[in-house]
């Protein structure tokens, strides 16, 4: 009897050919909007952005009495200050601050006199154990960018923002067809010949943890028109398929010819061991595979062409594998033909890893249960000795997206950066955070970030940052790269109800600042001075928020009356905007960091067409290279 012999691809050709023709393929996530409740685990598809502030009003922070601050001034232990019932309001923690009031008193520090009259012993000042409008999250402020998995707290935050439902990347469905007439369902009694089918469970169940769907089909006969029926079916239900057994070249394997007669059929058999008599091809324009009827076997093909799949779908970063030295404690042949994959436990003694080979049997299924590790040996390699060095591929794999550390003055064009690096695949993982200018300069010099945002004024130059850097890197060890212009300005509520038009108008308004360090915060201090004013002429000098849209949500609750911030802000938070000052916002750079390829993504997206677009659509900024 004639059969189709198996070919000996090696692993990285299979796969050049296989993941090429497959982006050749409509194989790529779609979008689907789901209830927010309901989305753990799955992948956000567009960045989520907080409908509302949280909290969403001026809420107690503590249990005790709301009071207007400025009546309790004078209170002491010594001279304690009886408030009657007109001016406080007992409140519990949640509960809005009455009109009227700006702080809370601890019912702790709160003695009941007669009459309803009670007693305090300090005095409260403004905002004291309140939490203020946006305290958590800022309306407009990103909750998470594109590509994020979408974990229990998340949730929390989204529905704590007000975004009741995302738009998140659909999961891919692989369609699973067991084969063989051997194979039965699962059973505690299996008659002589008889094979209970797992595979499709191990298999949905991988796949589930690679962020896939699976549908089972019914086990399939070893006849042609069967499995051509079920493989049709398959094909218009499902985004890819996989068909268990009947890959080797026995007389009952149809799989090579079924996708060859129906489609392409790419290659049949890779240079592994185990997992060799793999199929892969397409039929329909979906990727179709022949998986080895042996579970190890078919476990190997998941990781090596499935799991890959997966991640091409997603156009997310392949994670890298956790890798530990070990000491080998028995000698491990292989064979020129293949590459193969060795299960290994590993223990540590004495600070030292030891990897213990386990049974290679393709079919011994509990060689991989009792796994820590895989020890690959190369096809060109005969074998490992006992007592060599070794690196073992552990299960259990961390994510390897590139991590960028952005610590410095707060601008939400860092957030813009990440999303649209995420939405490319990129697997640039931002962190960010918001300490002001001066934190940027202090934290690339210590090493603890990679880059940070800064705008600080040069007084004496009207220049930006150039003297900073001078200053505090007299040797060195970090550069500007030039960001962008953008305007700073006032924000106050819409109509402008007080007629603020300049500086010098804020004696008569309650003010919000940033915090100290913060490129803003100086700007501030320097066109006070220009304007012949002290921060003692500013109500509100010392009310210090940490981020632009902090600034807008305490305008726009009407806990301030005006700040300065950027015009992106005041566009979230439809505030009124008074230009005042183009600043120029640029990113201090570590000397070190220089050619990290998160640093040198960040700026190849700033400076592409949809970063501009997303910047035009902010407002107030013009990149520096234009």
């Amino acid at each position: 009897m004639k059969h189709d012999y198996l070919m000996n691809t090696p692993l990285d050709e299979a796969k050049a050919l296989f993941f090429s023709a497959l982006k050749e393929l409509p194989f790529e996530a779609g979008e689907e909007t789901i209830d927010t409740a309901a989305a753990d685990g799955r992948i956000l598809a567009s960045a989520a952005y907080a409908a509302i502030s949280a909290p969403h009003y001026n809420a107690s922070a503590m249990d005790g009495i709301a009071v207007r601050a400025e009546d309790t001034y004078g209170a002491s232990e010594r001279e304690p200050l009886i408030l009657p019932p007109d001016k406080y309001t007992v409140v519990d923690t949640g509960d809005p601050l009455p009109a009227g009031t700006d702080a809370v008193i601890m019912v702790e520090d709160v003695r009941e006199e007669p009459e309803g009259n009670v007693r305090i012993l300090a005095a409260a000042s403004p905002w004291m154990n309140v939490r203020q409008v946006g305290e958590d999250l800022c309306m407009g402020d990103m909750i998470a960018p594109a590509g994020t998995v979408l974990t229990p707290p998340l949730l929390g935050a989204l529905l704590a923002g007000g975004v009741t439902r995302v738009s998140v990347k659909k999961r891919p469905r692989f369609g699973i067809i067991p084969t063989g007439d051997e194979i039965v369902k699962p059973t505690g009694n299996p008659g002589a010949g008889e094979i209970i089918e797992f595979n499709s469970v191990i298999f949905s169940s991988m796949l589930r943890r690679w962020d896939a769907d699976a549908v089972v089909y019914d086990i399939v006969k070893d006849k042609k028109d069967l499995l051509e029926t079920a493989v049709r079916r398959a094909c218009d239900e499902t985004d890819a398929v996989l068909i268990l057994a009947g890959s080797s070249a026995g007389r009952d394997d149809l799989t090579a010819g079924v996708v060859r007669d129906m489609g392409q059929l790419l290659l049949h058999g890779v240079a592994i061991k185990p997992g060799k008599p793999v199929v892969l091809g397409q039929i329909h324009n979906k990727p179709v595979l022949g998986l080895p009827g042996y579970p190890v076997s078919a476990m190997v093909v998941m990781e090596e062409f499935v799991r890959p799949m997966v991640d091409l779908y997603y156009k997310r970063q392949s994670a890298a594998p956790l890798v530990a030295e070990a000491v080998l404690t028995k000698r491990v042949v292989s064979s020129l033909k293949y590459k193969e994959f060795v299960r290994v436990s590993v223990g540590s003694i004495g600070g030292v890893n030891y990897a213990v080979p386990l049974p290679r049997g393709a079919g011994v299924i509990t060689s991989v249960t009792k796994a820590h590790g895989i020890l690959e040996v190369d096809q060109n390699r005969e074998g490992v000795e006992a007592g060599s060095a070794v690196n073992i591929r552990m299960l259990g794999q961390p994510d390897n997206g590139s991590t960028l550390v952005i610590t410095g003055s707060h601008d939400p064009l860092i957030d813009e950066v990440a999303d649209e690096a995420r939405k490319r695949g990129i697997g640039l993982s931002v962190v960010s955070s918001h300490v002001g200018s001066m934190g940027a300069i202090q934290a690339v010099k210590a090493g603890y970030a990679h880059m940070g945002g800064i705008h600080l004024l040069d007084e004496e130059t009207g220049k930006y940052n150039e003297s900073y850097v001078k200053k505090h890197f007299p040797d060195g060890g970090a550069r500007i790269i030039k960001g962008v212009e953008r305007i700073q300005g006032l924000m106050v509520r819409h109509g402008n109800p007080l007629g603020i038009r300049e500086i010098a108008d804020l004696k008569n308004c309650r003010y919000v600042n940033r915090q100290r360090g913060a490129g803003t915060r100086i700007l501030f201090d320097y066109m006070l001075k220009q304007n012949g004013l002290q921060p003692s002429d500013i109500n509100g000098y010392e009310n210090e928020k940490f981020t632009h849209t902090a600034v807008a949500a305490t305008v726009a609750a009407g806990n301030a009356d005006a700040g300065m911030g950027i015009l992106s802000a005041a566009k979230i938070y439809g505030l009124d905007f008074i230009p005042l000052y183009h600043e120029e916002y640029d990113f201090l750079v570590a000397e070190s960091a220089s050619d990290d390829p998160g640093v040198r993504a960040f700026f190849e997206i700033l400076h592409s067409h949809e970063l501009r677009r997303r910047l035009t659509e902010l407002g107030g900024y013009r990149l520096l290279d234009e």
